[in-house]
């Protein structure tokens, strides 16, 4: 298990897309995905200990949307808006109060950044956030651009790695270079 962040008032805790598609059962399942449950909500409770934003990210996609392979996208149908799948995994202890951040929303445009077309960079900088933790599903995907993203917005940014996992595990070691060459610190 990994050691727990020393979270304060300039940091945010993003949990990214730990929903029913993406755990084992769903649609596009990520093999490890409901294991991180546990984890996640000590690092959610340790968060709020700290006075740290949490923001949870999901995919929030309309029926039909682009990235679904019927359209000729790359992904079988997952979180479709108001769907069991969409929802996040039952187990996850998500406080009254935390922020949710819905990406791909529009038809036609895809999204995997939780900062992608969010206002969530604006947000978190109004808020006085300085350092962002990023951890969640799926390390290659969606972790992968929101830690790029983040680190583009100028946040200092920090990965759990212990605390995702990816659709491809043999994609691991070489995100955990692009992190890092992007200045972002990886807890493995």
């Amino acid at each position: 298990m990994t050691t727990q962040v020393d979270y304060g008032p300039h940091d945010a805790l993003l949990v990214v897309d730990l929903q029913n598609d993406f755990c084992e059962g769903g649609a596009l399942a990520v093999t490890g995905g409901a294991a991180l449950v546990p984890g996640i909500n000590a690092e959610i409770a340790a968060a709020r200990r700290g006075g740290a934003l949490v923001v949870a990210s999901r995919d929030w996609h309309p029926v039909d949307h682009v990235s679904f392979e019927h359209r000729g996208g790359p992904w079988p149908v997952h979180c479709v808006q108001d769907t069991e799948g969409a929802a996040f995994h039952p187990d996850l202890a998500l406080p009254e109060g935390i922020i949710r951040v819905s990406k791909a929303t529009a038809f036609d445009r895809d999204a995997y950044s939780a900062f992608d077309d969010t206002g969530l960079a604006g947000y978190l900088k109004e808020k006085g956030v300085e350092r962002v933790v990023v951890c969640g599903l799926a390390l290659d995907v969606c972790v992968r651009a929101t830690v790029l993203e983040a680190r583009r917005e100028g946040f200092t940014t920090l990965l759990l790695e212990e605390l995702a996992a990816a659709v491809d595990p043999d994609a691991v070691a070489a995100c955990r270079h692009e992190f890092q060459d992007a200045g972002a610190e990886v807890h493995a």
